[in-house]
């Protein structure tokens, strides 16, 4: 991407250097902090309503804050597009009129350079009205959807306790409706990392093109968080020792991880290849074929992906907002002044400082660079440097994949379409190795039923086809 000069209006010669971030960075605002009109099990966020403010509810992004995030991206930019991205807590409960005013001074800030929204929901609130907005104004919605209702609906309950499938179901319909490009995200939890070709059918049958597969990883809370009134522990230091045992309930097991990807990448890569977009395999694609991966989890380093809280708070990550992770205030410090902040640096750094040395010597470094540090807390003994908890799901997926990735890669660069590949695997093996159980064969849950009887009773058909499809028979 070239680089072109800022305008007199956001960029002038006595501001120009202090505030110029030294690389491409991206901001993630919060406009009603950690507030979210669901109660999702696996929630990281919800409870860092207890650093904020008393009470469930929290204050929406004031007038004074969206400016400065507006100006502040737009003044430590020296890009032609400009992008801004909104998740919460669920960030549809600011309103429509915030986002309105969002995009007003987006066009009073951009100085004639083009800007793009990326917004993150849950689904629940997006109506006509505010499809109409999002598809005029070209933003990008990641929806959350976990696969079927019984997948989905398994962790993800509203604050009533009610199931949101068709609402959420409804709400990709009616997207579709009003042309509002989206993407799917899937939290990859304990029990949906086990039926991974029923959520990949499911997905493509309601529509998505785009999927991005999130792993749930969070363990039981330490003594840091329980002192900050927090349910989940905090990042992990050099000296705490962390393990398996510690793990949340519904964590994904780091196999299961890894079988997950490698049974969609199987079908994706005999039926879909060029048709749907796994960011997982994209990237993977384009670490064999020799580019360095773009998300931060797969980075050598990160720190670059920063977070905007309600309040003008600035913290390292998403998975760090802590009070040790704060980098200061939108109102009253520049923003490139808190990217570029020496303690950010470093933060980034030390992803790859800190590798142990089996992520060193592991052949499959290039793909994954030691993965997120949040989930570096695994030691092979007392002492050793630790490593990610999903290493062994890597490893697996990676490896799988492997021959086939090089030969994607290898089209890649020959500059041919990487769809061509389909009909070589095809020819390899018709059947993808995690097609699944045949009708009246045992169900591999343990039930002890057929499955035709148990899982295999829950055709995607029923969850999808007639309740999705051009919106037909969808609520709302």
């Amino acid at each position: 991407m070239s680089a072109v000069p800022l305008t007199a209006a956001t960029r002038t010669p006595a501001d120009a250097g202090r505030r110029l971030a030294r690389l491409p960075f991206q901001l993630m605002a919060k406009p009603v902090g950690p507030r979210c009109n669901m109660a999702c099990r696996y929630c990281f966020y919800l409870e860092k309503d207890a650093l904020f403010t008393p009470g469930a509810g929290g204050p929406r992004m004031s007038e004074a804050v969206l400016e400065a995030y507006v100006r502040g991206v737009a003044e430590a930019h020296a890009t032609p597009e400009l992008v801004y991205a909104w998740q919460g807590g669920e960030p549809t409960l600011a309103g429509l009129d915030f986002f309105r005013r969002a995009v007003a001074l987006q066009r009073a800030h951009a100085g004639g350079r083009s800007v793009a929204n990326a917004l993150q929901t849950n689904g629940l609130l997006l109506d006509d009205e505010w499809c109409a907005f999002l598809a005029e104004h070209g933003f990008l919605v990641g929806i959350s959807i976990d696969g079927p209702r019984a997948l989905h609906d398994r962790y993800r309950r509203d604050r009533r306790g009610g199931a949101p499938f068709d609402k959420v179901v409804a709400a990709v319909a009616r997207m579709r409706r009003h042309g509002v490009p989206f993407n799917t995200l899937t939290v990859v939890n304990e029990a949906n990392a086990r039926r991974p070709l029923e959520v990949y059918r499911f997905l493509r049958e309601l529509g998505a093109e785009h999927m991005q597969f999130i792993p749930a990883v969070e363990r039981r809370p330490d003594a840091e968080a329980e002192a900050l009134g927090l349910s989940l522990a905090t990042p992990p230091e050099a000296d705490r020792p962390g393990d398996r045992e510690a793990m949340m309930p519904w964590s994904v097991a780091p196999r299961d991880y890894g079988r997950f990807l490698a049974d969609i990448f199987d079908t994706w890569l005999r039926q879909d290849v060029g048709r749907v977009f796994v960011q997982t395999f994209e990237i993977a694609v384009g670490s064999w074929a020799g580019i360095p991966p773009g998300l931060c989890v797969y980075a050598p380093v990160c720190g670059r992906a920063l977070v905007l809280e309600a309040n003008g708070d600035v913290y390292a990550c998403d998975h760090y907002v802590y009070p040790a992770y704060r980098r200061g205030n939108l109102l009253d410090t520049p923003l490139a002044e808190m990217v570029d902040a020496p303690a950010q640096e470093a933060f980034g750094a030390s992803k790859q400082a800190d590798l142990p040395e089996d992520c060193r010597a592991c052949p499959y470094r290039f793909a994954c660079n030691g993965g997120c540090l949040k989930h570096r807390f695994v030691r092979a003994a007392p002492g050793e440097t630790p490593r990610n908890y999903l290493c062994e799901g890597y490893r697996q997926f990676f490896r799988h994949a492997d021959p086939w990735l090089r030969r994607i890669a290898a089209r890649v660069r020959a500059g041919q379409p990487a769809d061509g590949i389909m009909a070589e695997a095809r020819a390899s093996s018709p059947e993808p190795r995690g097609a699944g159980p045949a009708r009246n064969a045992p169900c591999p849950c343990g039930s002890g039923r057929k499955y035709k009887r148990c899982h295999g009773a829950e055709p995607i058909a029923r969850d999808s086809r007639a309740e999705t499809l051009a919106g037909k028979g969808a609520p709302g």
